[in-house]
């Protein structure tokens, strides 16, 4: 099959049906210089990711988040949206697609213009107290942590600051001493801070599940984008999908869990196919 002719294909599935729900990954953000958590298999690379009861609990491991979150945290606010973002935005716009969903926590879709969006695991550009609940903006708690803890502050020329950052802001840095890392606290109460996205062992909010499913139910078709779905919490919207007959599309470089279920799967990245479809 022709790449025209995959286009041709996600075209007629865009007229086909009116109330598309967009489901998004990281794939979507690559383009973006926003490294995937998962090669073209599906496997996870890096270290194991930080568990949210562990980082609650513990306070090293709240240092060693704080600390690689420092490094990693730039790519992320340096990060623009990319043609992918922008003709997602342009399709909602156009009432082309009914919503989006994403499993990203760059808060591209926003910058980019889209508006029907549900961030289920969060945006790293907030930052949550534990204990009064108060939300800080990420750029702020990264200049407190520059001062804080100077001896840590990124040096080099542009684009060599964090060559293995994460697509959640950690970064694969190893540092030999975390026991003196400044950790940063609420400028309200002193409580803990946490970022505001859902870690791995953490579970989606009830209201922006209920949100999100409401959404999916609302849909007539999926579109998959950049997300290998590997995890459940995105993976559920195409089983659901698949339940109750809905046809299922992808746009993706690599396999995906979902691959048994999913009709029509353009195997290429989503910033060279959405543009297109406009």
């Amino acid at each position: 099959m022709t790449m025209k002719h995959e286009i041709d294909q996600l075209q007629a599935f865009l007229r086909r049906h009116q109330r598309v729900l967009v489901l998004t990954g990281a794939g979507l953000s690559t383009a973006s210089g926003i490294p995937d958590y998962r090669d073209k298999d599906g496997v996870r690379r890096g270290r194991n990711p930080i568990q949210g009861p562990d980082f609650r609990k513990s306070e090293a491991v709240r240092r060693r988040y704080w600390a690689r979150s420092m490094a990693g945290y730039p790519t992320l606010a340096g990060a623009a949206p990319n043609a992918g973002h922008h003709a997602l935005a342009a399709l909602e716009e156009a009432g082309r697609i009914h919503g989006i969903v994403t499993q990203n926590v760059d808060g591209l879709h926003t910058r980019a213009g889209s508006r029907k969006l549900i961030e289920l695991h969060g945006n790293i550009h907030g930052v949550v107290c534990l204990d009064c609940r108060r939300v800080h903006p990420r750029a702020g708690i990264q200049e407190w942590l520059a001062q804080a803890n100077p001896e840590l502050v990124p040096t080099g020329p542009a684009g060599e600051v964090v060559p293995e950052a994460r697509p959640d802001g950690d970064a694969e840095v190893e540092l030999d001493e975390f026991q003196h890392f400044q950790l940063p606290y609420c400028a309200a109460c002193g409580g803990t801070l946490q970022p505001d996205v859902i870690f791995f062992g953490d579970n989606i909010p009830p209201q922006r599940t209920t949100d999100a499913l409401q959404m999916a139910e609302e849909a007539d078709a999926v579109l998959v984008v950049g997300s290998s779905l590997m995890v459940f919490s995105g993976y559920r919207f195409a089983k659901l999908a698949a339940q109750a007959n809905k046809p299922i599309a992808a746009i993706n470089l690599g396999k995906t869990r979902a691959d048994d279920l999913i009709g029509l799967k353009v195997a290429a990245s989503a910033v060279d196919i959405l543009p297109l479809l406009l």
